[in-house]
């Protein structure tokens, strides 16, 4: 089974909401990507369908935007 993947920018809703994701599916199950720090991966946040972060991005290919943070552009900068 591949991992979610949850995309986030390191601002306070995205840890709060990255807290919760981990206690609801667990850490092994889940790739936890701040693109705030890792801006080479937002192309490919932007390629799965995510528009805003913080963002749960399923196996299945899903996109969950979870409690607005910052959208994409923003933190493109």
């Amino acid at each position: 089974m591949s991992k979610s993947i949850f995309y986030h920018a390191g601002c306070p809703v995205c840890v709060s909401a990255e807290q919760d994701i981990v206690n609801l599916v667990g850490v092994e199950n889940i790739d936890i990507v701040n693109i705030g720090e890792t801006k080479s991966r937002i192309s490919e946040a932007e390629m799965a369908g995510v528009k805003s972060v913080p963002a749960l991005v399923t196996p299945n290919g899903n996109i969950l935007h979870i409690n607005f943070g910052a959208s994409l552009e923003d933190v493109k900068g």
